[in-house]
């Protein structure tokens, strides 16, 4: 799996000046909003997060919340030339679906709920629940969580297999404010289909057992000078 990863990203990284840095960071948290009108379901310490709808007939939406501590892991005055976001899709579901990524607008929680599907199970304290940022205390602006409307980059995701977010305009200055803010950094809401049942998506969160499946984000950058 180390390999496919390896070869997906020096697709994307070919043309990279000689000067570039590349940093690969992985999650610090992640998990997923299940649709519930208690906000008492959670899954903060799953192996996977969702994104989509599924067969239920109610409360069926999925929306995952994944971070990644950039200031931890770049120098302060690094210059980001381009984001990549890799997640590895592993579900029966192969039909094409896409997946969009939008910069999450307030803090939020990942606690000790634990669930293998979709379901999720009951919320821990601190879990990010669909009404709750921590849950059970301080919720979203809005259920569902609080965004930017629009995409920071979007990925057409279909079987088993690697996905890169490749990198855009939007994506490269989420980064770059989670460098210079990281007050700011509450991470991506990663969201799927929604009109449609039966269109969610599986992706391995970073408590998989598969490290090398885990949430990867890819920066390229150089310092000043350079």
């Amino acid at each position: 799996m180390i390999r496919v990863l390896t070869t997906l990203l020096f697709t994307c990284l070919t043309a990279l000046p000689a000067f570039a840095e590349i940093v690969h960071i992985p999650a610090d948290r992640d998990g997923t909003l299940i649709e519930d009108a208690e906000g008492d379901v959670a899954n903060g310490s799953g192996p996977a997060f969702f994104a989509g709808r599924t067969n239920q007939t109610k409360f069926s939406i999925r929306r995952g919340l994944v971070r990644f501590d950039v200031a931890a892991e770049l120098p302060e005055n690094a210059l980001i030339d381009r984001v990549f976001l890799s997640l590895y899709q592993k579900s029966e579901n192969a039909e094409p679906s896409t997946i969009s990524l939008h910069r999450v607008l307030n803090n939020w929680g990942e606690g000790a709920s634990y669930s293998m599907g979709g379901s999720g199970a009951p919320a821990k304290p601190g879990d990010a629940t669909w009404l709750h940022t921590f849950y059970d205390y301080q919720y979203w602006v809005q259920q569902g969580g609080h965004f930017i409307p629009y995409a920071s980059a979007t990925a057409i995701v279909a079987g088993t297999d690697f996905y890169t977010w490749q990198s855009t305009v939007h994506l490269v200055n989420n980064v770059r404010l989670w460098l210079h803010a990281p007050e700011e950094n509450f991470g991506w809401l990663v969201v799927g289909d929604e009109d449609s049942p039966q269109t969610v998506k599986r992706f391995d969160s970073r408590e998989s057992s598969e490290p090398d499946q885990h949430p990867t984000l890819t920066i390229e950058y150089h310092l000043p000078g350079e």
